[in-house]
Formats: C-alpha cells, sequence, structure tokens
C-alpha cells in the first residue's frame, strides 16, 4: 500500500508555489518596465521650466533645467521604495509615496525617507531638442 503526502507536505508545497508566483508577479518592478530608447527624442528645451522639470512616465526619466539653458535628466523611479516621482517644484522632484525629495541639480537626497540619489541619464540637446544619449 502507497502511501500519499502528507497534510504538512501539502502545506509547504503549496505555499512555496504561492511565494514563488508572488515574487514573479510583484518582485522588481523595473525588470518588467521599459525605459526610454536612446536616441528619443523626449522633448523641446522650452517645455522644461528654469528651476523646475518634467517627469517623462513612460520613459522613466525627469528631465530638470536647474539654471537657464543646463539641462539635466535623472531616473523617475524614488531610491526609497521605487514610487514613480509625482512632480518637481521649488527646486527638488518629489516622491509623495513617502515624502522623499531630491535636488534637480545632482539627483541628490533633498529629504529622507530616501538615502540614495536619483541615478543620472544621459540626454543630449541639439538646438531646441533634448533626446535620450
Amino acid at each position: 500500500m502507497t502511501q500519499g503526502p502528507t497534510r504538512r507536505t501539502v502545506l509547504l508545497v503549496t505555499g512555496a508555489a504561492a511565494l514563488t508566483a508572488g515574487c514573479t508577479e510583484y518582485g522588481d518592478k523595473s525588470s518588467s518596465v521599459s525605459a526610454g530608447s536612446p536616441g528619443q527624442e523626449l522633448t523641446t528645451t522650452a517645455e522644461i521650466p528654469v528651476g523646475g522639470g518634467k517627469i517623462f512616465k513612460d520613459e522613466q526619466v525627469v528631465v530638470t533645467q536647474p539654471k537657464e539653458g543646463e539641462f539635466k535628466a535623472f531616473t523617475s523611479i524614488c531610491t526609497h521604495q521605487q514610487c514613480p516621482v509625482a512632480n518637481v517644484s521649488d527646486g527638488t522632484i518629489n516622491c509623495t509615496c513617502h515624502g522623499s525629495k531630491f535636488h534637480i541639480t545632482d539627483g541628490s537626497v533633498a529629504n529622507p525617507p530616501a538615502t540614495q540619489p536619483l541615478a543620472a541619464k544621459k540626454i543630449t540637446v541639439t538646438g531646441n531638442s533634448i533626446s535620450l544619449a
């Protein structure tokens, strides 16, 4: 006579399968979302306010203009818990999930809980066109 799996074995296997499925579905969001591609035009220089910036959600990029004619770009995903940043105002890139703020000049942390800066992105400015590099 053969004996089937114990209740404990069934529960362990079912729980492990559920955890594996959960990790696949809710794991690292950055790997499942495609960011913009090199050479892709994002915007024009006129669209980026001096002292502010603009978020490009689909490309996961935020472009800023800290001072007239100087353009910077950073990832638009907060380093605290990977929420997308929500807006740019008063010289900071702001994540409203938990209140983190980043300087528009270099992406460094202006207000925690984030402890790591936003990663810089490469852009090119040709005439009045801003593109991913």
